[in-house]
């Protein structure tokens, strides 16, 4: 009976940890109170420091007794009311005619006479409208097309005025350069151009005439 009370009472793992608990929590302790006291040993200690802002004294301005104010500005003068004044219109009013035959044009030159051939060298030959060219896109290939190699592959360009002269229906009779582009290649080449260009006919009032036109070649790398 008393070996069965004596291995009833005998001490478990449990009941060591629990006895030794105690004397590892006040060694725990006590070590963190020593690192604790370490670390605000060991540290610096921080300061304020004062300061001081100074000012200025303000300046008093001594004003006189009386201050003159200035007088007010002058009115402005409104407008004067329109009058509108009584006037009998007769609504008899005509313009004048406004047609060639009635308002002729008088500071124009008379047209050269019918003797005279025109179209061998640019003369000045009055007209009310002016030709047209109608295959733009035909003139903008043949450019490309006669643009001299050597001036494009060299990245030159250039423009030359030519003459025209273009009969009744539109079509190009002769052809002469009128300002040189500075290159013979570019001069020829306007003139292979001109051939191909197509206009519409001139007018002089109501009439179609045979003109003169100066008109610009430009050669442009695309």
């Amino acid at each position: 009976m008393a070996e069965e009370q004596k291995t009833t009472l005998r001490e478990t793992a449990n009941d060591r940890f629990k006895k030794g608990f105690g004397d590892w929590f006040w060694i725990s302790l006590i070590i963190a109170t020593l690192l604790h006291a370490a670390l605000f040993l060991g540290l610096p200690r921080f300061g304020v420091d004062e300061w001081a802002f100074g000012h200025q004294e303000m300046e008093t301005i001594d004003l006189p007794d009386q201050i003159e104010i200035p007088p007010p500005p002058e009115a402005i003068q409104r407008p004067a009311t329109p009058v509108i004044a009584e006037a009998t219109i007769d609504d008899d009013i005509t313009i004048a005619p406004t047609t060639f035959d009635d308002n002729p044009i008088e500071n124009l030159p008379p047209p050269p006479s019918g003797d005279a051939d025109i179209g061998a060298t640019p003369v000045f030959t009055p007209m009310t409208v002016q030709p047209r060219l109608t295959n733009q896109r035909a003139v903008s290939q043949a450019l490309q097309r006669h643009y001299p190699p050597l001036l494009r592959d060299a990245g030159i360009e250039g423009t030359v005025v030519m003459w025209f002269f273009i009969d009744e229906n539109g079509r190009v009779q002769n052809t002469q350069v009128h300002e040189s582009s500075g290159y013979d290649a570019f001069d020829t080449a306007a003139g292979r151009v001109a051939e191909l260009m197509e206009f519409s006919p001139a007018y002089n009032r109501d009439q179609r005439v045979p003109v003169w036109v100066s008109i610009p070649i430009t050669f442009e790398i695309q």
